[in-house]
């Protein structure tokens, strides 16, 4: 049994195929011109698209109490800190409304 080598290739040369992408696979569906402007608006919402679904109230307040503790400048929570959020999200809407108030003075 003979070892493979590149030299019995009959280009003699090894080109990685996967080095640079195939012109066909491209991911834009026309050819990108240095003038082409690619910064557009999104189309509006379609309100017929809209998921039916509604939060129950105490997920609400686990999303409102992660959004007041970032824009407070808290990290993201680590994995034990989310059963605390989610302890303090089955209290009472009001104790909820007033960490999020203490959160926001704190800025």
């Amino acid at each position: 049994m003979t070892p493979w080598s590149n030299e019995n290739l009959s280009s003699g040369a090894y080109t990685d195929p996967y080095a640079a992408p195939n012109p066909r696979d491209s991911t834009w569906p026309t050819p990108v011109q240095a003038g082409d402007d690619l910064d557009y608006f999104l189309p509006p919402p379609n309100p017929a698209e809209r998921l039916s679904r509604i939060l129950a109230p105490r997920d609400e307040r686990r999303l409102a109490l992660n959004v007041a503790l970032t824009a407070a400048g808290i990290p993201p929570p680590m994995p034990e800190d989310r059963a605390v959020i989610d302890q303090l999200s089955a209290l009472p809407a009001d104790v909820n409304t007033v960490l999020q108030r203490w959160l926001h003075h704190a800025l």
